[in-house]
C-alpha cells in the first residue's frame, strides 16, 4: 500500500482525512499512484493532473523523502521508502503571490 497525503482542498473534495492509502500493482510511480488514487476517489480526476495531457496541475507539487519529485518523469520509480509504505507521497498545494 502506498500512503498519500493530500492538501486540504483535495481532502475536502474526497471526504478523507489527511492520509489515504492506495494499492498499486507493479512498480510504484507517480503515474501508477495517481491512476490508483483516481480510481479509488473518482472525484479527484482532473484535479491533480490534466484530463487530456495527464500533466501535473501547475499549483500542485509532489514530495517524498524530503525531495521535490514534481519534475520527475511520471514513470520514474518512487523512492523505496514510499514503495515500502515507510514514507508517504505528499501532494502539496503550491503558494503563489507577490
Amino acid at each position: 500500500m502506498i500512503r498519500v497525503i493530500l492538501p486540504p482542498h483535495l481532502r475536502n473534495l474526497a471526504h478523507v482525512e489527511s492520509e489515504v492509502q492506495v494499492e498499486v500493482k507493479g512498480q510504484a510511480t507517480q503515474r501508477s499512484v495517481l491512476d490508483s488514487l483516481e480510481v479509488s476517489y473518482p472525484m479527484l480526476r482532473g484535479t491533480i493532473r490534466d484530463h487530456v495531457t495527464q500533466k501535473r496541475r501547475a499549483f500542485l507539487r509532489f514530495y517524498a523523502c524530503e525531495e521535490d519529485l514534481s519534475n520527475e518523469a511520471p514513470d520514474a520509480p518512487l523512492p523505496n521508502a514510499v514503495q515500502n509504505g515507510e514514507e508517504p507521497l505528499l501532494v502539496i498545494a503550491a503558494v503563489a503571490g507577490g
